[in-house]
């Protein structure tokens, strides 16, 4: 009951269907009883004229009353629904009944002209009295079941359009419910595919009045945050370019400082200040790549043409980091693809996930890049066998500046929010696991890409 009421509140297309619903089946009601109670008094009336044309063909053709004794005329093919012509106040021989036990009526002599309904052996009767020209007295009359019986039929008869066309008419309100608000319903998912880089204005031609004044608010909002973002942005870039070259600076005076005679404690704090310029360059590439992924918008006709070549590439820039730490590191797949995604995109997410692997995977350890196509989408993949990273913390790891807890690796904590980023704007889907869940060691960072075109099977591992 609660999921019903809060779907009532949050949705204004299920409130309209289900009030225009109650309000049509409310209506309908009326309409059906006011038809129906009209039907069968209109049903009433008609028998009623079938009585005095009975009394009319008697009176209007001088039929001779003895031939009335105790008749029933006209006689219908239900004996349940005949109608009785009697003569009051005549002496009516027993077999007249012809074994009918109730006839004839016992109806009084003072009865006055007109319709009247009395009962008689315990059965309702409708009747007519009527004095004919030749002063003679007589009673056509019906059962009043009969009359009721028949009264219904006419008037269910009546009703049964009413009552069969209004499910139609539910089902086609609901209809046009749904296509009225079929535009807000493409709105909603034009915006909900967009990606955060993307706050261009909503077009609001196509919609309907009522819904564009809402839309220009929130045009007006999105402006607002492009424009904030966007200085943002630009604050981000300039400061990390500025700050650029006092580094470059530092670091080149730095190392005409290792050309000079010093101590072996001014040694050591001279490579500790190295160490430490390093990392601010680091730092500051990191945040250049996350600002410039950030501002440029998703490539609609960008084309990777080949996921190994990606994986070559990036094997080739850093295998000399991987050699000095001992790491075993190459390829396996089955197969190349192609990709709907920008190369530079995919070269730059991929990077930074075999540096991180590389990084923190211990001397000695191995890291793989894998690739896995399907039908319907591609796997690429990037598994160590360092600490890797438990999952209370996955959620977090992409946050800029977050660190591990305990991490004894050096780093700007940027590298892994640059690969969300790029996923983000690939609308690529992104997972972290274990590479071996048993031992919990490892690490496993898994993109899944819409598949654009498979390439020809090639088996390698380099």
């Amino acid at each position: 009951m609660d999921g019903l009421k809060g779907r009532l509140s949050d949705s204004i297309r299920l409130r309209l269907s289900l009030w225009l619903s109650a309000a049509i089946l409310f209506f309908a009601v009326i309409a059906g009883v006011i038809s129906f109670g009209a039907a069968f008094d209109e049903a009433h009336e008609l028998q009623d004229d079938v009585l005095r044309q009975v009394a009319a063909l008697v009176d209007n053709n001088n039929l001779p009353t003895s031939e009335f004794h105790n008749l029933r005329a006209p006689q219908a093919s239900d004996e349940e629904a005949r109608v009785i012509v009697q003569r009051l106040g005549a002496s009516i021989p027993p077999s007249a009944g012809d074994g009918d036990d109730k006839l004839p009526l016992p109806l009084p002599v003072t009865m006055r002209d007109g319709l009247t309904t009395l009962t008689s052996g315990g059965e309702p009767y409708r009747v007519l009295v009527k004095t004919l020209r030749s002063g003679t007295r007589i009673a056509v009359a019906q059962e009043t079941d009969v009359r009721d019986e028949i009264a219904r039929t006419s008037a269910i008869r009546t009703v049964m359009p009413l009552v069969a066309f209004v499910p139609v008419l539910l089902i086609v309100v609901g209809w046009l419910v749904r296509r009225i608000f079929r535009p807000v319903a493409s709105l909603s998912k034009e915006i909900d595919q967009r990606q955060y880089s993307e706050l261009h204005a909503v077009p609001a031609d196509h919609l309907p009045s009522e819904i564009r004044p809402f839309i220009r608010a929130i045009n007006n909002l999105l402006s607002r945050v492009a424009t904030s973002v966007d200085a943002q942005r630009r604050f981000v870039a300039d400061a990390a370019h500025e700050l650029r070259t006092p580094l470059t600076a530092l670091s080149l005076q730095a190392e005409r400082l290792s050309e000079a005679q010093m101590s072996a404690t001014a040694e050591e704090r001279l490579i500790e200040l190295r160490h430490g310029i390093e990392r601010g360059r680091h730092m500051l590439e990191h945040l250049l790549t996350l600002s410039s992924v950030q501002a440029m918008p998703r490539d609609g006709n960008a084309r990777t043409e080949s996921v190994l070549q990606v994986y070559r590439h990036i094997l080739e820039t850093l295998y000399p980091l991987a050699e000095a730490k001992q790491i075993d590191i190459g390829i396996e797949a089955k197969g190349d693809v192609s990709l709907c995604v920008s190369p530079a995109d995919l070269s730059v997410l991929m990077k930074n996930l075999v540096d991180n692997a590389i990084r923190y995977t211990p001397a000695g350890g191995r890291v793989d890049l894998m690739l896995e196509v399907s039908e319907c989408q591609a796997k690429l993949r990037v598994q160590d066998t360092g600490p890797g990273i438990p999952p209370g913390e996955r959620a977090r790891v992409f946050d800029p500046f977050y660190r591990v807890l305990g991490t004894t690796q050096s780093g700007s904590g940027l590298g892994l929010s640059i690969v969300k980023a790029i996923a983000d704007k690939m609308g690529a889907s992104l997972s972290l696991a274990y590479s071996d869940e048993n031992t919990g060691r490892g690490l496993s960072v898994c993109l899944i890409v819409s598949l654009a075109l498979p390439l020809p099977p090639k088996d390698g591992k380099a």
